[in-house]
């Protein structure tokens, strides 16, 4: 009995040596995989990762949200070349996409600016969207509308059958509902969440990998990184320009621009004064007025947006709160406005940051002669 048991005893040694050893290959073999691949160099974007393989290109999203932790994994395949084998962990996309829902209207815009927006076979929230051409295809029928974004009609979407779907991510959603329950990939574009104006625009060229418009996203975003570093540089040459506040009160709040996020640092390129410069927020700060009034009340220029079927004035500013009267940048009459209804602003500047840089430094430094601002409007009484 003990010549038996001494058997099986080194029998089990053999079985876990050799797994063992089995287990170090395939480690060896996934390491080799990765070290095979060609990983494509990205200037500014950090929450990208793009790593191209012989027969499939893996990208990785970062959890912008929760340090060190993927918020998405993709894997892209021709849509021409047989499923590989031994494919690492990630949704499969077949690639150049055909057919695309796409939720958000920056995404629209720049597939357009790519050339890629035939391959748009739905949207959601089509009734915020300032793209002309497109919202003409949906009246048509040739553009389904998904519905609320939020809450989009799954039932079209599933009747499409798109390759995928285009949605921004939101920190603690708990999800997107009825849309992770049926098998379309969907692409969780969290470029929005970039902390750099370019950062966010070089995801442009992964948009494009998407969409066979590779050649295409590479020479739109060398022409956006020349011109907002050439605006940049010019801008730095000048005296200290005229200061900055944008947006304005939502209900008892107003959501003031962090110093770190995308608009503060825009202010910043633009030599720009920016009360909250000194903030390390990347995001937005939720003040109340006497706060900002407090902080930024002799700021001299105002800039916000607003959603209306006729200009803004000072007695609409009035009207919506009579605490504005106390701002410097209202009593001189140096307040701006864009009409986001009627104006792409959303629509451009998240891919074209160099044009919203270029009306910045347009009102900051009224010496220099560059144009008019694209998307701001002096109001009037």
């Amino acid at each position: 009995m003990k010549y038996i048991a001494k058997n099986q005893s080194w029998r089990f040694v053999l079985i876990l040596v050799v797994a063992l050893v089995f287990a170090s290959c395939r480690g060896n073999r996934s390491q080799s995989d990765v070290s095979q691949g060609d990983t494509l160099a990205l200037k500014y974007a950090t929450l990208l990762h793009v790593v191209k393989h012989a027969q499939y290109t893996t990208v990785s999203i970062d959890n912008p949200w929760k340090e060190g932790q993927t918020l998405h994994r993709y894997v892209l395949i021709d849509r021409n070349a047989p499923m590989p084998d031994n494919l690492p962990v990630g949704d499969v996309i077949r690639v150049p996409v055909q057919k695309a829902v796409v939720f958000t209207t920056a995404h629209c815009q720049l597939l357009q600016f790519l050339g890629a927006d035939d391959c748009i076979a739905g949207v959601c929230d089509s009734r915020y969207m300032v793209l002309p051409t497109l919202l003409k295809r949906v009246a048509d029928g040739q553009v389904v509308d998904c519905g609320d974004g939020m809450n989009p009609m799954v039932e079209k979407i599933i009747d499409l059958q798109p390759d995928v779907m285009l949605l921004s991510p939101f920190e603690n959603t708990g999800g997107y509902g009825k849309v992770e329950e049926i098998e379309i990939p969907y692409l969780e574009c969290a470029d929005y969440m970039e902390p750099t104006a370019l950062g966010r625009a070089e995801w442009m060229k992964f948009y494009g990998m998407l969409f066979g418009k590779q050649a295409q996203a590479e020479r739109l975003f060398i022409e956006v990184d020349s011109a907002y570093r050439h605006l940049t540089q010019q801008a730095a040459a000048l005296p200290k320009g005229r200061s900055i506040i944008t947006e304005r009160k939502t209900g008892s709040v107003w959501y003031v621009a962090g110093g770190k996020s995308v608009i503060g640092q825009v202010i910043r390129d633009a030599n720009a004064g920016y009360a909250f410069a000194d903030n390390d927020k990347a995001g937005s700060l939720s003040l109340p007025f006497e706060a900002v009034l407090d902080k930024a009340g002799d700021t001299d220029l105002w800039l916000f947006k607003y959603n209306g079927d006729r200009p803004f004035t000072y007695a609409d500013l009035m009207a919506e709160y009579q605490g504005y009267s106390q701002l410097k940048a209202v009593r001189e009459h140096q307040v701006y406005a864009c009409n986001s209804s009627k104006v792409p602003f959303f629509e451009e500047t998240p891919f074209r940051p160099d044009w919203l840089l270029r009306d910045f430094i347009i009102l900051s430094h009224p010496d220099l002669s560059i144009g008019s601002p694209k998307y701001y409007t002096k109001i009037k009484e």
